[in-house]
């Protein structure tokens, strides 16, 4: 099984996928995109219409969407019994669609390529809605080491680069101790550390103001 994962060092939902490949120790091809790299980008079209990443290509058949790639190559991440592969997949997509795309809202109004200027109530929205779920992640990671329960799944890869940038953008409250302790347990993990220094070199990229502290 050839497998060749196409995406960039700085973006979160490539860590995603590369968590999860870290995880396993999965052996794989990183075909790193950007302008030095067109040639990867152009099999990255080829393969998805929208050009968007990650994909992975496995024997050349493209798996798209980090979630399925990560279910793809790392099925021991989805816990067997439908209520906790349920509960698995729910905090997946509460982390990447009330998390990381409330965090990507408010950078892509500083994104000059994407806006002229900045829209304020866009950027109130994105705040509002972290500032809702921010205390609702709080109280459910209570007495529990990962995001599903005692188990590293596919949910905490969701919620790495989440919590990750989010923390960047708009600041988790220092009383919401839960969810600062959890996202410090994902940042020691080997295969998200591993993410976050691979991702260095790139940080001149971020549009904001990037933290002393990671």
């Amino acid at each position: 099984m050839a497998l060749e994962l196409f995406g960039h060092p700085f973006s979160s939902y490539t860590w995603k996928a590369l968590i999860a490949f870290y995880e396993t120790d999965t052996v794989f091809e990183f075909r790193m995109l950007g302008p030095e790299y067109p040639e990867n980008f152009a099999a990255l079209k080829a393969a998805w219409a929208m050009g968007k990443f990650p994909v992975l290509l496995d024997d050349g058949e493209p798996i798209i969407e980090a979630s399925i790639i990560v279910e793809h190559i790392a099925p021991a991440l989805i816990p067997d019994g439908r209520g906790a592969a349920r509960t698995v997949r729910m905090f997946d997509r509460i982390f990447d669609n009330h998390v990381m795309a409330n965090v990507q809202a408010i950078v892509s109004e500083h994104l000059p390529h994407l806006t002229d200027e900045a829209d304020p109530r866009r950027i109130d929205r994105a705040r509002t809605a972290l500032d809702l779920v921010y205390p609702w992640l709080n109280a459910h990671l209570a007495g529990q080491t990962w995001a599903a329960g005692e188990a590293f799944t596919l949910a905490d890869c969701a919620a790495a680069p989440s919590l990750f940038y989010a923390n960047w953008v708009h600041p988790i409250p220092e009383e919401l101790t839960e969810l600062k302790a959890y996202r410090a347990r994902l940042l020691a993990r080997p295969s998200v550390a591993r993410c976050v220094d691979e991702a260095r070199p790139y940080r001149h990229l971020f549009p904001l103001a990037v933290p002393d502290q990671d």
